[in-house]
């Protein structure tokens, strides 16, 4: 079992699932920073100073050391937007990605050009029509 496993984790289709995993970590966190902190301030600030991440609606208000009970559709809209710019993204990735591999692919080679068996027997056969 030990040996199948070590084939397995060994194969690079699974090491680049891995790094791709990593990678897009690590870029969910710089758009949801471009989101957060470059983005959604100016769009805030267009619209009276809002801040996004702090929209709510409250549905019970706090009550001693009871917290309040928020819908926080502010931060709800920060994600989508994040959700958004990464969906972009990956598509703009995947159409350069895409593009380099057709260019990369080698074009079919044309047919062959028939044989001398085969250029002997459309003879024949086209002695045979004749008749």
């Amino acid at each position: 079992m030990i040996k199948e496993f070590k084939e397995f984790a060994s194969k690079g289709s699974v090491i680049d699932l891995a790094v791709g995993v990593i990678i897009g970590g690590a870029i969910g966190k710089v758009v949801s920073s471009l989101v957060d902190d470059v983005i959604m301030p100016p769009i805030g600030m267009l619209m009276s100073g809002v801040d996004f991440s702090d929209l709510s609606l409250t549905l019970k208000a706090a009550v001693g050391e009871e917290p309040a009970v928020l819908i926080r559709y502010g931060a709800f809209l920060n994600t989508v937007i994040t959700f958004l710019i990464v969906a972009v993204c990956i598509f703009m990735l995947l159409k350069v990605v895409n593009g380099m591999r057709k260019r990369n692919e080698t074009p079919p080679a044309p047919p062959a050009g028939p044989t001398k068996e085969e250029v002997l027997l459309t003879e024949i056969r086209d002695a045979l029509r004749a008749k």
